[in-house]
């Protein structure tokens, strides 16, 4: 088996554009990567691309291999579209945090999906009660394999030698990468990146408002794909040199302000990272040079980010129209 040739070769090499209109009149440069323009909408194309390729390369994924994961939403379409295109079985594991968008595109590419309905009872997340399901999936069906994006080095790796590498191919040795975390995978990729060769890069971890991830109080947390109710495998202290914490209105906020200004339409943690860019723009140096992950596409957040009635009722605000001011 390979996993080469066709969609697998659009994946990475996504565009990297300054975002001059939002950031307009500051004295730093800000440019947003645009990992929404992968093949699978998302920069969870490069750690399923890794997790599978290196799973294949080891034996451990074999033609009669059924692969099984827990995401809430972005990976599980990206393993979704590459198992389609190995022909092999895949079965996500979600919970109710995961959008209508995300599975109906999820089983588009013939991808199964297996709902956790109830949270673990001693933690009160749904990732935990979604890693035991696994686990239960894994036995429970022959030649079944989990990816284990929360402690796979593949995970990261993927960012070390992709995301990272293409970021400084393009703008050189930068003096701030702006990152949200979930799984850790890209902030770890890119952490070890900058690390290994000794760059002055400062690396922002966006974290969300009751998560854990950095020691935060846990709490309840509306969009998915950023923050954790667990510490993931992949993260070490050192990891990042300052957290930023964003609300769930934060996200909706800056979604709204980068579709406004660049015509970007993104996903939630892109919107997060938008408002701890400009939570912070007062402490960034004159000259500075700024990179900013922005992980996903918004049309997968139709009925959510982009719906005032939803904004409204669930984030308890009246979100400003989307046309300029």
């Amino acid at each position: 088996m390979k996993l080469e040739g066709g969609i697998v070769d659009a994946i990475g090499g996504t565009p990297l554009i300054r975002l001059s209109r939002l950031f307009s009149g500051e004295s730093f440069e800000v440019y947003g990567k645009l990992e929404g323009m992968n093949p699978g909408g998302s920069a969870k194309d490069r750690p399923a691309l890794y997790l599978l390729k290196e799973a294949i390369r080891r034996g451990d994924i074999t033609e009669h291999s059924v692969i099984v994961e827990s995401s809430s939403g972005n990976l599980a379409i990206s393993l979704a579209q590459l198992c389609r295109y190995l022909g092999l079985r895949f079965i996500c594991v979600v919970d109710p945090r995961t959008t209508e968008q995300h599975k109906s595109i999820i089983r588009s590419f013939g991808g199964e999906i297996d709902l956790v309905t109830e949270p673990d009872e001693q933690t009160g997340e749904f990732l935990p009660a979604r890693i035991r399901r696994v686990s239960e999936l894994v036995k429970q069906i022959p030649n079944a394999y989990w990816t284990n994006q929360y402690g796979n080095l593949a995970n990261s790796l993927s960012h070390t030698e992709m995301t990272m590498r293409e970021i400084c191919d393009k703008l050189g040795s930068i003096d701030y990468l702006f990152c949200g975390v979930s799984s850790c995978g890209t902030i770890r990729g890119c952490s070890d990146y900058i690390r290994s060769r000794r760059l002055s890069t400062r690396i922002v971890a966006v974290d969300a408002t009751g998560s854990v991830i950095f020691g935060g109080t846990k709490g309840a947390r509306q969009f998915p794909g950023l923050g954790a109710g667990i510490v993931p495998g992949l993260y070490h202290q050192g990891i990042a040199d300052e957290v930023q914490y964003v609300s769930d209105r934060d996200c909706v906020e800056g979604c709204r302000q980068l579709v406004s200004s660049e015509s970007i339409l993104a996903g939630a943690s892109s919107g997060g990272v938008i408002s701890a860019i400009l939570r912070m723009k007062a402490h960034i140096p004159k000259g500075a040079v700024c990179a900013a992950i922005l992980p996903d596409r918004g049309e997968r957040y139709m009925d959510t980010i982009y719906n005032d009635d939803w904004v409204q009722r669930e984030i308890g605000f009246a979100p400003r129209l989307l046309q300029e001011e």
